[in-house]
């Protein structure tokens, strides 16, 4: 029954803090983009994932800059449009030299504006190359062996298994906040949801995609929640500690693209650490 009109009684808001169905739709959305990209031409998965990285950059600066944080905006957002390609094409060679290149810059060209915050400008630049552009290239290291597409497609599951997992049991008995003042609606009943969804998907994924043995997807299903958990943990600590709820608003129900790379970020590092081990890095 309806509240009558006029009634004070305030709205309800949604158990999970966010608008879900927009939500479901803009990661329907994504997931769709990333198929095309990979399943197509692999080059384009990489501007994607240059793009994210610049737009995160942006994010990341806009929220520092709260704090009195000067990012240089400018070297670290041409670093997170250039690692990725490099890795791509030149593999951690091409990595490695970019991010060299990069850590000397933003050395150098914070120089001009003096001493005055030199050091915290510094340290939060190089933190944000490291973050994010750095790290997202591993994921570019997985999709160049010879089923990379598929591999990057068992990444995709089992970082969005992970929310999921821990979205579907937290909701509903999520009672224990993990690390309250950090994140309080994420739960050890939510975690053991996703390590319950996570272990499924791996072992599915390995055996059914990359013809590969179902315990090591029981592992990198395990390995990949707690990476994707702690940084989704990271995320709310760096948000907190700036002052800010979201990182942005550029996607619908969900805040900004760092809102949505939290996990997969760590994960892009772990898998690729994990394939390789598992399945070598052709």
């Amino acid at each position: 029954m309806s509240d009558p009109v006029g009634s004070s009684a305030p709205a309800r808001k949604p158990r999970a803090g966010r608008n879900l169905p927009a939500a479901i739709a803009t990661g329907v959305g994504l997931i769709a983009l990333i198929c095309l990209t990979l399943f197509t031409y692999r080059w384009t998965f990489g501007v994607l994932v240059s793009v994210a990285m610049v737009i995160a950059v942006l994010e990341f600066s806009n929220a520092f800059k709260q704090s009195g944080i000067h990012l240089e905006r400018i070297t670290v957002a041409l670093a997170a449009a250039v690692m990725p390609l490099a890795a791509f094409w030149y593999g951690l060679t091409g990595q490695t030299v970019v991010m060299g290149i990069t850590v000397l810059a933003v050395i150098f060209v914070r120089i001009p504006r003096g001493s005055d915050g030199y050091v915290k400008d510094v340290t939060a630049s190089l933190f944000v190359v490291a973050y994010l552009p750095f790290m997202a290239s591993f994921l570019m290291l997985t999709l160049s062996a010879d089923n990379g597409p598929l591999r990057v497609l068992v990444f995709v599951a089992l970082t969005v298994g992970n929310d999921v997992g821990g979205y579907a049991v937290g909701v509903f008995f999520g009672k224990h906040p993990i690390a309250p003042s950090i994140s309080p609606k994420k739960s050890w009943e939510g975690l053991v949801g996703s390590f319950i969804l996570q272990i499924a998907l791996g072992m599915a994924g390995f055996v059914w995609l990359l013809d590969a043995p179902w315990w090591q997807g029981a592992i990198a299903g395990i390995v990949l929640t707690i990476t994707a958990t702690a940084g989704d943990f990271a995320e709310s600590a760096v948000k907190r500690d700036m002052g800010v709820k979201d990182m942005g608003r550029l996607l619908p129900g969900h805040g900004g693209i760092m809102d949505r790379l939290d996990s997969l970020i760590p994960n892009a590092f772990t898998s690729w650490a994990l394939f390789t081990l598992f399945l070598g890095s052709v």
